[in-house]
């Protein structure tokens, strides 16, 4: 199905099961442990051996000895496997480093070896017998040391421009030009990167926690080097991702690659220390933004340049992108820069581009508007635009921000925040209001399944789509269940197996619209095929309470079926409606938080999320998706960070003791509203993401309510005590 027009009035509509905040259907096999993950599939790899990784203990240079005589020695080891025994290995499309290193050392924690044995702790106390010498090289490690050196952008990514900025610039009554700056961050999923392999002869069957599945079938085929007709990758549970298990890593090359050795299912999990260094990251920014406005709070030049680091092959960090849409403004310029740089490889994290790019923008928005002496939220509301500002004719499909903007402001009360930073106190804490514009671009994918439907009238859903425990299951069931007219019981979903059909995958909060959109493409099929079975006009049947009738008639579904099952696949494609219309998602974020005056610890009392991301498949797991990501914006504001030992190349706090992430007490009362929103423009489903557009802008909204509290502006993230003290009153 080639989606070309926008989407008329079809059985989605009707919101029986579909646009209902229904449980997961998920839910109960996960907490009673009936939901494998990919560590533990005990049935299917019976007898698994397990496998444990050696990473380099230098970030750059090369491997000049390595022996694994004791090792292979040791109780209950089976094989060491090197890239010396590996043998030729490839690279995949999306992978910028090795998986296996040596005797080149491209990063930190790069996987050097994988020794496997009968037991976890055999395996890993043989590892430590491994003698490895090395000949360190020197290598680029500081992002602001290389900034200067980094002119140009990247080939792929050239600079925007519109307009004149630096003339427009010049003559604005008022002007912000301010730097900014965001660390590297891990994505701490809860399940550590796993995979289990199996040979079968020359097929591998590999179960591994992977939010793409045909991504990580296709690069691991070029990575082994065998057809890809020969793997078949399963995910049906994933414990979070984030955009750390988007990709092939180590732990799945080298449970194959085990696997093959020892000639026996065998096991690899990251341990939690290895996973910050030998996965991804989201990679360290520095932002400089410049805003222009006139007398009467209208932007007239803006201006926002992104620098970040990457190994060679790898892509930047696209902070800019939401500056290119967001607010209105006739001279423009956006642009990024790229370093090389020899930390572990950068890649997406949930909201890439705009979660870090709004962590600038919107302070850098706050700052401007208090600059002209305007509210934030009128100042916001005074520069919204209906097109794309950088192609007028083009435009927004739906565009509801200042929606979002008045719904929050008067739900959340901000009329009571005192716009002079420093004067509301309870005690010894200093209380303030701050809030920031949300922003996600709407992306598309194509996105095929399969539906069956059995002679007694159950259905059953099979594609490649993943569940990171957003409620893919729950939602896809209930797509088939309106567009079927069976009740959501008789509906199950089988996800996460290269053996169905592709769809977009979890991802780029493209995977609810455009997955469900794939269900809707086999459905509308399916029922075509029923109806005429049945003798009636497939353009008029109506499908509900498990009958399908049309102007002449009715009959019980299974009726309809005659006692012969029925099936179909195809997908959703989608067209120019991409190019024709700018489809992107909104928000408003408010926060309230207190700060101590004496020791500048930040305490967030109250967050509001209000969202305009087309239809709400399932309000209850959408919900459960955006107070997630507002949680996360609590992480980045206030604690997450990578440390960089800039002398030997390395994420030091690379455990969950020394990177901090938010825990219950941390979180406060999360509130949030979904407007009222369809987008025909989108897809059938009418819908769009939402998971990232939580977290998108609520770390600016913290960062602004820390301003009003202390009259301290943060620009450098997080923000931690000591960027607070200096501004504290010196009489509290």
């Amino acid at each position: 199905m080639k989606f070309t027009q926008p989407a008329g009035d079809n059985p989605i509509d009707r919101l029986r099961v579909v646009g209902q905040p229904h449980d997961r259907i998920d839910g109960p096999l996960k907490t009673t442990g009936r939901a494998h993950y990919a560590y533990e599939r005990h049935e299917e790899a019976p007898d698994a051996a397990y496998g444990y990784i050696l990473g380099a203990s230098i970030a750059k240079g090369r491997i000049t000895h390595l022996d694994t005589q004791a090792a292979n020695a040791a109780p209950g080891v089976l094989s060491v496997i090197t890239a010396k025994h590996a043998g030729t290995l490839g690279k995949g499309e999306r992978n910028a480093a090795h998986l296996l290193g040596g005797p080149e050392i491209e990063h930190y924690h790069q996987a050097i070896a994988l020794v496997v044995a009968e037991t976890f702790e055999q395996a890993r106390a043989a590892s430590a017998l491994i003698e490895v010498s090395y000949q360190r090289q020197q290598g680029k490690w500081d992002l602001a040391e290389e900034k200067p050196q980094v002119t140009t952008p990247p080939e792929d990514t050239p600079d925007n421009n519109v307009g004149d900025f630096a003339t427009a610039f010049a003559g604005c009554a008022h002007q912000l030009d301010a730097a900014y700056s965001t660390p590297d961050q891990s994505h701490m999923a809860m399940e550590p990167h796993a995979s289990t392999a199996r040979w079968e002869g020359d097929k591998l069957t590999l179960w591994t926690s992977n939010q793409m599945v045909n991504w990580c079938k296709k690069d691991l085929a070029v990575t082994l080097k065998i057809p890809e007709e020969n793997i078949r990758i399963v995910s049906p549970y994933i414990g979070g991702g984030f955009g750390g298990k988007l990709f092939l890593r180590s732990d799945a090359l080298l449970a194959a690659l085990g696997a093959k050795a020892v000639k026996r299912p065998v096991k690899v999990m990251l341990p939690r220390p290895t996973i910050a260094n030998n996965t991804t990251h989201r990679p360290a920014t520095l932002q400089h933004i410049r805003i222009g406005a006139d007398n009467d709070g209208k932007i007239v030049a803006i201006a926002h340049d992104s620098w970040s680091g990457n190994l060679p092959g790898g892509t930047p960090e696209t902070a800019v992108q939401q500056t290119q849409f967001l607010y209105a403004g006739a001279n423009r310029h956006t642009g990024l820069r790229l370093a090389q740089i020899d930390l572990p490889e950068g890649n997406a994290m949930r909201a890439p581009g705009e979660a870090p790019g709004l962590m600038a923008l919107e302070i850098a928005i706050d700052e401007i508007a208090e600059k002209a002496g305007i509210d934030p939220v009128e100042f916001r509301i005074r520069n919204d635009t209906q097109v794309d500002p950088s192609d007028p004719q083009r435009p927004f499909s739906r565009r509801q921000l200042i929606e979002c903007l008045r719904t929050g402001a008067e739900h959340f009360g901000w009329r009571k925040r005192n716009a002079t930073p420093g004067v509301i106190r309870e005690g010894r804490w200093l209380v303030g209001m701050g809030m920031a514009a949300g922003f996600r671009n709407n992306l598309l994918e194509t996105s095929a399944a399969r539906v069956l439907m059995s002679a007694g009238g159950d259905v059953t859903v099979e594609t490649d789509m993943t569940d990171i425990g957003t409620g893919s299951y729950t939602i896809l069931a209930q797509t088939a269940a309106e567009m079927l007219g069976v009740p959501l019981e008789k509906v199950s979903v089988r996800l996460g197996d290269s053996l169905y059909p592709v769809s977009a995958g979890s991802g780029g909060q493209w995977g609810a619209n455009t997955s469900t959109s794939g269900v809707y493409a086999a459905c509308v099929k399916l029922r075509a095929q029923i109806a005429r079975k049945a003798g009636l006009d497939p353009t008029l049947a109506v499908f509900e309470n498990e009958k399908i009738s049309d102007r002449s008639r009715s009959i019980n579904l299974i009726d309809a079926l005659a006692g012969q099952p029925e099936q179909a696949e195809d997908h959703i494609e989608f067209d120019q409606l991409a190019e024709q219309y700018q489809q992107s998602t909104f928000a408003g974020h408010f926060v309230e938080v207190a700060v101590d005056a004496v020791t500048g610890e930040v305490r967030v009392r109250r967050m509001l999320a209000v969202c305009a991301a087309g239809r709400i498949l399932n309000p209850k797991t959408a919900r459960s998706q955006v107070i997630g990501a507002m949680t996360m914006g609590i992480g980045a504001a206030l604690m997450e960070e990578l440390a960089v030992d800039t002398r030997l190349g390395y994420f030091v706090n690379h455990d969950m003791a020394g990177y901090e992430v938010p825990v219950h007490a941390d979180v406060p009362h999360q509130e949030v509203i979904f407007l009222d929103d369809t987008d025909p423009v989108s897809s059938p489903m009418k819908a769009k993401g939402v998971g990232e557009l939580g977290l998108c802008g609520v770390s600016a909204a913290i960062a602004n309510a820390v301003y009003n509290a202390t009259g301290v502006r943060g620009r450098d993230y997080p923000l931690t005590l000591d960027k607070l003290l200096h501004g504290l009153p010196e009489n509290a």
